[in-house]
């Protein structure tokens, strides 16, 4: 792993020592946390968005808490497009560590938590132990531990020292280098088990060390870390929280627009795409195609390699999109407010996810999985030519597509359409619209419909 800059090319992302005014941002922020992340929210008035920012929702002011599937937020801020965590202890062979969380595979442990419930995730062990690491906890004495987490003893970490690289092609995606800016240590995965439980939670570490944390580097958290509070001892009677603001990611479901967070992944251009963690242990993890199939733990969600592109483009979406207008190449931080800005307005990824906590059917609302199953599309010359490359915003829609229409839409190099080999840790945060309740279309006979 290249811990350092490659000669020849401009860097916008090398780790650098933390100055004053980083220092500030992680650690200044304790008083104005309940402030700035008001528990009700209210929509910011604003005029009908336009380019790519169409359809995306409510843009501005706090995400009322209505629309969170991620109960325990503590709030999403659209201006800033950052998404507050509580923020729990744990360590690793004595080193500590800083973790989130954001779904579990037992209903009542996911309601009493606050986090989304996942099921498919207690298949995650078959064919792929690695993919999900046995934890204790530790057993406080009331003197210690008046209330509050007990502390986590994770088997691995995350080594979040490299530097991130995304180097744009020609076109912008492909890119013309890269290199992911977190890797798992041994032993880590995102997925943990507490010893003599069988319940399965998503808990991706963010953070190591005691502080200062780099929020601008990120030498020491997790490359969608943009802000970090711990808190201090409880007060009697009290419980102080520490937090962490996240940078999250907008798409679409079941025609409605989505917030979600992406925290890690099996392969390293995905890693670097998605600025998360890249976990080997995740690759093999039940498994490729599997969606609702027996033994599956992962979903599928829908991207675009060659989509369109431009700001002021409603149609914009993909891969080159990102890249391109999505300031891809840059770290990112709470001061890098044009690429914030960007995002904000459009400049994400903007894939296309299949089953949501929300949808009215409990069959397809109990399928999701934070655990995605990457179906790429490529547009077709004749696509592009005819300006049929349009954005996708429903599963149905999409897959609907790849099985009426090969001549407009193919898998990667003009692949047959289907999974890709990339899985990707995506919880899903809230929706800024209307919540995704069902798909907006039929699916054709013999499309890739989930088995019957």
């Amino acid at each position: 792993m290249n811990h350092r800059s490659r000669p020849g090319i401009r860097r916008l992302t090398g780790r650098r020592r933390l100055g004053g005014l980083a220092l500030l941002t992680a650690t200044g922020l304790a008083a104005a946390a309940c402030s700035t992340y008001a528990s009700a929210g209210t929509p910011t008035p604003a005029s009908v968005p336009h380019g790519s920012a169409a359809g995306l929702g409510q843009l501005s002011g706090q995400l009322p808490r209505t629309k969170l599937t991620e109960e325990s937020a503590l709030g999403v801020n659209l201006d800033k497009e950052t998404v507050r965590l509580p923020l729990y202890p744990g360590d690793v062979h004595g080193q500590r560590v800083w973790y989130v969380l954001l779904d579990a595979s037992d209903a009542g442990a996911a309601h009493d938590l606050g986090v989304n419930y996942a099921p498919k995730l207690a298949n995650l062990p078959i064919g792929d132990p690695a993919a999900v690491q046995t934890v204790t906890l530790d057993q406080p004495t009331p003197g210690n531990n008046p209330f509050g987490p007990a502390g986590v003893h994770f088997a691995g970490a995350p080594d979040f020292s490299p530097a991130r690289l995304a180097e744009p092609g020609p076109t912008g995606f492909p890119l013309a280098g890269f290199q992911p800016g977190a890797v798992a240590g041994p032993g880590y995965s995102p997925f943990i088990r507490i010893d003599g439980s069988p319940t399965v939670y998503n808990a991706p570490i963010v953070a190591t060390g005691d502080g200062p944390f780099d929020v601008t580097h990120h030498a020491n958290t997790a490359d969608r870390v943009l802000g970090v509070h711990i808190a201090g001892p409880s007060a009697p009677g009290r419980f102080a929280q520490s937090w962490v603001d996240m940078l999250f990611v907008k798409g679409f479901d079941a025609g409605q627009p989505i917030v979600y967070l992406s925290t890690d992944a099996g392969q390293p251009l995905t890693a670097v795409l998605e600025r998360s963690t890249y976990v080997p242990a995740l690759d093999s993890a039940s498994f490729n195609g599997g969606d609702d199939f027996l033994g599956s733990a992962r979903e599928r969600l829908f991207g675009f390699v060659n989509g369109q592109t431009g700001a002021e483009n409603e149609q914009a979406q993909g891969f080159r999109h990102l890249v391109l207008d999505g300031h891809a190449a840059e770290d990112a931080s709470a001061d890098n407010t044009a690429m914030i800005d960007a995002l904000r307005t459009g400049g994400d990824l903007l894939n296309v996810f299949g089953d949501f906590p929300t949808l009215s059917d409990p069959r397809h609302a109990e399928a999701y999985s934070p655990l995605w199953d990457a179906q790429l599309g490529q547009w077709s010359d004749k696509a592009i030519t005819q300006g049929l490359d349009k954005r996708q915003i429903d599963e149905v829609q999409v897959f609907n597509l790849a099985a009426a229409r090969p001549d407009l839409i193919t898998g990667p190099g003009g692949a047959p359409y289907g999974s890709v080999g990339v899985d990707i840790n995506c919880a899903v945060i809230g929706f800024t619209a209307k919540a995704p309740t069902a798909n907006l279309a039929v699916p054709v006979p013999d499309s890739q419909f989930p088995p019957s």
